[in-house]
């Protein structure tokens, strides 16, 4: 490493999704590997990295936030290169580096393997060679790794920025795909959460025909993995084939995060998503009365130009109906680029949050009553981290996704270890977290 770079530190400040964690993790990899100190806090960083998102523009608010933030420190002399990578530059490179020129390097997605030799370019710096090793330094808190299998989406979903910004739908490699889930097991990762916009068409553009049962076979026998999880199986890819793999391997969290969006048909049709009304009902119908252990979780969009008070309302009477275990709701965002931008027919901002206001409202009794019902009973969970402000240590279950279902607060009986599972009854909800204490069965 040269003299110019040999005490530099890096910190780097994470936006976005899962998927869009996993390449910055990837990143830091290379950068330690290359010879730089990691830190957490960015104000003890010579160079700072925000990886960012670009989906919704709320999500673009939040980089410009962290962008002008950092741009300030290194204005004061405490940070010496700013570096953007991610969505945001992505889509809007160009009008970023003309409006935002204290930032030194704006990134596209593919320069993010090159990211040592940008560096050295910053400081003038001579290109070191032969350093070409992959790894992940990670950025969550537990021993569950997200699982990136592919890139880009092919769907078309009139709403959605993704295609734009990542590309065409393209699936990893399964031989790589398991060499990074090996590695992720030797370091002590036990849950593999496994993360695409869109999983269940995995395999299906490199290899013909769909390979996310065949991948998931070869990740179900990878020693130390105990957990696997899907995140992101678009309903028209739930087969009975796939449910019952789900149903019946051991190693198959029994959770699936599946995208609705709406149940209206004049909705459905304008959003481009493949499922009408009737087969989305029978598949929820399905999910409940032949595989009761599995439970779901899914998203939907409140507001969506030219939905009605009618359509609206019936989108509230299919929550109230299918008693989803987990939902999260978003108003509609008029991207640019999108098919939904060109609508005439939008809805205002007041009606949307008004909407979304009143849904999420009744999907938190329904989630409070779910809940209930697993009061009183012992789960195997993972234990995920301490919580020095509590003195509680912090962990979820098969039916808990880390990071986006609620979390499993523990009461230490002096055998709770971080990163290792343990029985734990749940004794409260309180409509945000369980409580609960180790479970020992001589009780």
């Amino acid at each position: 490493m040269d003299e110019k770079l040999k005490d530099k530190k890096i910190s780097a400040i994470s936006l976005g999704c899962d998927k869009n964690r996993v390449d910055l993790e990837k990143m830091l990899f290379k950068l330690s590997d290359y010879g730089f100190k990691i830190v957490e806090d960015i104000e003890k960083a010579n160079i700072v990295i925000i990886n960012t998102c670009a989906f919704i523009t709320p999500a673009k608010k939040e980089a410009l936030s962290n962008i002008f933030d950092v741009c300030l420190l290194k204005a004061k002399g405490r940070v010496e290169r700013v570096i953007v990578t991610g969505c945001l530059p992505e889509r809007h490179k160009a009008e970023l580096e003309r409006e935002i020129k204290e930032v030194d390097a704006f990134l596209s997605l593919k320069d993010n393997d090159r990211i040592c030799e940008i560096i050295e370019d910053l400081y003038s710096v001579k290109h070191e060679s032969g350093k070409s090793r992959n790894g992940r330094i990670f950025t969550s808190r537990g021993s569950y790794a997200f699982l990136k299998i592919a890139d880009g989406c092919s769907n078309g979903c009139s709403f959605c920025t993704i295609p734009r910004i990542r590309g065409r739908y393209i699936s990893f490699h399964m031989e790589e795909i398991v060499e990074e889930a090996k590695y992720l097991a030797s370091k002590n990762i036990k849950e593999l959460v496994l993360v695409a916009q869109d999983v269940s068409r995995y395999g299906e553009d490199i290899y013909k025909e769909n390979k996310l049962i065949p991948l998931l076979d070869k990740l179900s026998k990878i020693k130390g993995i105990e957990w696997i999880r899907l995140h992101y199986l678009y309903p028209e890819k739930m087969t009975g084939e796939l449910l019952s793999y789900i149903d019946k391997s051991k190693k198959m969290c029994k959770y699936v995060d599946i995208p609705l969006q709406h149940i209206d048909n004049n909705i459905l049709k304008s959003m481009n998503r493949r499922l009408d009304e009737k087969e989305t009902r029978a598949l929820i119908h399905l999910i409940k009365n032949q595989y009761p252990s599995i439970h779901i979780r899914s998203t939907f969009i409140v507001g969506y130009p030219t939905e009605t008070a009618s359509e609206f309302k019936k989108l509230c009477d299919f929550i109230k109906e299918s008693k989803f275990d987990y939902a999260g709701f978003f108003p509609y965002y008029r991207e640019e680029n999108t098919a939904s931008f060109y609508i005439k027919r939008q809805n205002s901002e007041w009606t949307k949050m008004r909407r979304l206001k009143k849904i999420q409202k009744l999907q938190a009794e329904v989630a409070y009553q779910k809940a209930k019902e697993h009061l009183g009973k012992a789960y195997k969970t993972l234990v995920d981290y301490f919580d020095s402000s509590t003195g509680l240590y912090i962990g979820h279950t098969e039916f808990l996704s880390p990071t986006v279902d609620f979390n499993v607060k523990i009461v230490d009986n002096g055998n709770v270890k971080v990163g290792e599972f343990t029985m734990v009854k749940l004794l409260s909800f309180d409509g945000a977290d369980y409580k609960g204490e180790v479970y020992e069965s001589s009780k």
